[in-house]
């Protein structure tokens, strides 16, 4: 497998396993005393020293459409790193693989900006973009930051992997 083929997949890989961390963890807001956790997939509460209490979220329109997108580009960043894995014996291949990490790429960025216009939900009482001073974004969100990021770099190498050679 090429030098940039590889350092490509490798990122591709490391963004998609911090998207599915993010997914699965209940950390997108959490509020200044740690009680609450609103999650995309998870939310948890705790009262007066009880037990944690864990449950599906009923999602505003907003964290749906921004999950389905996340979801989907998950989807997409494991295509990307089946296709450039199957580079090695199929050169052409690579330009799907380009375009594919592309879509994701673009899901990630939308599910980006969506996410925060849910802001307004009755557990958070903020408004879109603009979380009230009791809460704050959490390791989550974050991590779903850092996938986005490591996708873009991917994308870059996977670009300079497609230019033709010479």
């Amino acid at each position: 497998m090429e030098k940039l083929t590889l350092i490509s997949a490798t990122l591709f890989l490391a963004a998609d396993v911090f998207a599915i961390i993010a997914l699965a963890m209940p950390d997108w807001i959490v509020d200044v005393g740690g009680e609450t956790r609103l999650g995309l997939m998870w939310s948890c509460f705790q009262l007066y020293n009880r037990p944690q209490v864990c449950y599906t979220p009923e999602l505003q329109i907003e964290w749906l459409i921004a999950l389905i997108c996340i979801f989907v580009g998950c989807i997409c960043v494991t295509t990307t790193i089946i296709l450039l894995a199957s580079s090695n014996w199929d050169r052409h291949v690579i330009t799907y693989a380009r375009w594919v990490g592309f879509t994701a790429m673009v899901l990630f960025c939308f599910a980006a900006v969506i996410f925060p216009l849910g802001f307004h939900v009755d557990e958070i009482g903020g408004l879109p973009y603009q979380l009230p001073n009791s809460y704050s974004v959490g390791i989550s969100y974050i991590m779903f930051v850092l996938a986005l990021w490591i996708t873009v770099i991917s994308e870059l190498f996977a670009g300079k992997v497609c230019l033709p050679h010479f």
